[in-house]
């Protein structure tokens, strides 16, 4: 799964990574590896190590494309949601390869990036490493950001701090199953009362499972029944192929658990919604699902209400992981993103 629900990713993490508890005594998990990786465009671009200034490492790879491809002029850079990594965006990455520059990383603590000190995994500090991302991989022409959960957010983060980025480079954004603010308030699909007591202990079980590497770990690699079954819950709404959840469990199982810890109190605090406006300078492509557990639909009909003309796109049924469960109709919107933001480019005189 991913990104933001504070407390509920939190419980999903813990949930995902120690599943041997109750084990095969609860659900049975459906036959079915994990995904695979494979086709004609499936090789890796070259590994590209980022330090950003306070010296953590960001893991890079970055797909180019030929002058005559269709969208050349753009760089578009893809960010990850909590607990997950650049490879969440798989499907869209095969479907654009060859049509637009494509930046995908990994954001500090996750996946093969490195991890920050104490105090440094906040949606405040993802924002200037995407600021200082953005400076290096695309120093000229003209940028389109997408986000999947914390990964919207990280934008948000970077509109609020550099503003004139957005005035002069950035010329489309796409915000995939993000919130704007709320995340602390959300149930997680439980009763409210319940999902309330889930936020607050949340930080508490996760941090004291975090001192327990040795438990964690022989949870993570026994294959967890449970830890499918949460993934499942909270990631999809509609029927998806087993491999695909198992997907999503291994990017989410394969987080510290320090690092989901940390990050908990960044993502409940979350509120940016005064630097929505910053983002009116350009197309803005808001993507929801209607049973999303995580990022509630209402989320994004908030984020639609303060940019009135962004194209918003809604599913039914579907989860927190909308861009796995609807690869293909949100590579189309995508696509329809670079194309309103290759025409801004060109007025602009950036193309």
């Amino acid at each position: 799964m991913s990104g933001p629900a504070g407390l509920g990713l939190g419980v999903l993490a813990a949930g995902a990574a120690l599943g041997w508890v109750g084990e095969r005594l609860l659900v049975k998990r459906p036959p079915g590896g994990a995904i695979a990786i494979t086709g004609p465009n499936a090789g890796r671009a070259d590994p590209r190590l980022l330090t950003v200034d306070d010296g953590v490492e960001l893991y890079v790879e970055i797909d180019e494309v030929a002058a005559t491809a269709a969208y050349a002029p753009l760089t578009a850079i893809f960010i990850h949601g909590y607990a997950l990594n650049l490879d969440c965006w798989y499907f869209q990455r095969q479907a654009l390869s060859g049509d637009v520059r494509g930046v995908f990383y990994d954001q500090r603590g996750h996946g093969r990036a490195g991890r920050g000190e104490a105090g440094t995994h906040t949606i405040e500090r993802l924002g200037r490493d995407l600021g200082e991302l953005l400076d290096v991989v695309a120093p000229q022409g003209p940028v389109v950001l997408i986000g999947h959960s914390m990964g919207g957010m990280t934008i948000m983060a970077l509109a609020e701090q550099r503003p004139e980025v957005f005035e002069r480079r950035v010329v489309g954004v796409g915000l995939v199953a993000t919130s704007a603010s709320g995340v602390g308030e959300s149930p997680l699909g439980l009763p409210r009362r319940l999902g309330e007591v889930v936020h607050r202990a949340a930080p508490l079980v996760v941090s004291a499972l975090s001192r327990a590497p040795a438990l964690v770990e022989r949870g993570r690699k026994s294959g967890s029944d449970l830890g499918h079954l949460l993934t499942r819950y909270y990631s999809f709404a509609s029927r998806v192929p087993p491999g695909l959840v198992e997907f999503a469990a291994e990017m989410l199982s394969a987080t510290p658990l320090e690092v989901v810890a940390e990050f908990l109190p960044s993502l409940d605090a979350h509120d940016r919604t005064d630097a929505l406006p910053v983002l009116r300078s350009c197309p803005v492509l808001v993507v929801g699902a209607q049973q999303d557990l995580m990022t509630p639909v209402e989320h994004t009909h908030a984020i639609a209400a303060a940019l009135p003309e962004a194209d918003v796109r809604v599913v039914e049924p579907g989860g927190h992981m909308i861009l796995l469960e609807y690869p293909d109709e949100v590579t189309a919107w995508i696509r329809e993103l670079l194309r309103r933001s290759l025409t801004l480019a060109q007025q602009r005189g950036l193309a």
